[in-house]
């Protein structure tokens, strides 16, 4: 027997009515989070030319979904990403604006390819961007704004986990070197493998790995191995940032964590909710290029919430503000009851049931009544 061929690729869905309103609501209570603290949105075109998306040597253009375009004849991308394109704009079209500047947004992507634990290609990315500094100031306000923005979309117990994607740079390159590969001792350590590291000659980072966990007591733990005081200014930041979210999230610290970090500089940080196998989101400091030879500070963050909306978040029921409409409906009366938040369904023929098409109630001579 035939199988019959798959209605989209691999990867790609279509969003049914409920689920596209429950999207809605939930990028719409993000989005104004983040206005709300002076975030200006944005909305870059879903394909760009394939340089401003991703350099050939650069691992964002491993992700890009390339095409020809059929009027320029140069190659074009769909975005894997929608930051790159927030430091483009704020690096031309607003370059003259006044710093720091503060830009957010909200639309889809598309991967070249899924992973194991997001096996979705298209997905919704919204977040937010501090472009002119990459302060701890900046840092704590970029923290607290996504930590606002996720309880005003109702996503509550959540998980901060801190990293220091430079901290083992700092140590090779200072009080700790290695005859081994930096690379290969990051990979190491990403992997929590204490015997490769004796192997390659780095036991002397064997203390990071216990430096992991809740945020006090690993935080404690990097204090004491950092002996030269090589990390006292990162630790002293990170205490810093982590002040105002005290209570009001789990804090966790894994000071080598890499996985998602492919342009962090100093700091870096993801967010996890109970259910989820992969972070909900990222963010941390960066640098973004202006011209061949300069770079602009910048921290931010990016959500990635539609696991949760599958799961249920936004989710409403609609026929308790559905109302079905008669043949014969006072026009103006219905028109009152879409002003008020209603949703109408006018009937078309006699026959038509309010309940098989989703109400909830019914607009009657008095007023609207249960269906």
């Amino acid at each position: 027997m035939t199988k019959a061929p798959a209605l989209l690729p691999e990867g790609l869905r279509d969003r049914l009515p409920a689920q596209a309103e429950a999207a809605s609501r939930v990028t719409r209570a993000l989005v104004d989070a983040m206005r709300s603290h002076g975030y200006g949105r944005v909305s870059p075109p879903l394909a760009e030319f394939r340089e401003t998306l991703g350099t050939d040597d650069d691992r964002s253009a491993r992700d890009l979904l390339r095409f020809t375009d059929p009027v320029s004849q140069r190659t074009l991308a769909l975005r894997p990403d929608i930051t790159r394109q927030v430091g483009r704009i704020a690096t031309s079209l607003l370059a003259k604006a006044p710093r720091p500047l503060r830009l957010c947004y909200a639309g889809q992507i598309v991967k070249l390819r899924a992973s194991q634990l997001r096996p979705a290609r298209e997905m919704l990315q919204v977040g937010a961007e501090l472009i002119g500094s990459d302060s701890v100031a900046a840092a704590r306000e970029i923290v607290t704004v996504a930590i606002e923005a996720l309880d005003a979309a109702g996503i509550g117990d959540v998980t901060i986990d801190f990293t220091l994607p430079d901290a083992v740079g700092l140590l090779a390159n200072g009080p700790l070197p290695v005859a081994a590969d930096i690379e290969s001792l990051r990979d190491e350590l990403d992997a929590k493998d204490a015997g490769a590291l004796v192997r390659i000659g780095a036991g002397a980072y064997l203390p990071l790995l216990r430096a992991t966990g809740p945020f006090d007591r690993a935080i404690a733990d990097l204090r004491a191995f950092d002996k030269a005081g090589v990390l006292t200014s990162r630790i002293d930041a990170l205490e810093e940032i982590a002040a105002p979210i005290r209570g009001r999230v789990n804090l966790t610290l894994d000071p080598t964590e890499r996985h998602g970090f492919a342009y962090q500089s100093w700091f870096g940080f993801q967010i996890f909710v109970p259910g989820q196998g992969d972070a909900i989101g990222r963010g941390g400091g960066y640098a973004i290029p202006v011209g061949d030879s300069q770079e602009e500070p910048a921290v931010g963050f990016s959500l990635y919430p539609d696991p949760l909306i599958d799961d249920g978040l936004g989710a409403e029921d609609e026929a308790e503000r559905r109302i079905f409409l008669p043949l014969g409906h006072d026009p103006a009366l219905a028109s009152s009851l879409r002003a008020d938040g209603w949703q109408t369904v006018a009937a078309l023929t006699e026959d038509e049931d309010a309940k098989r098409l989703g109400c909830g109630f019914i607009l009657g001579p008095d007023g609207p009544f249960e269906a």
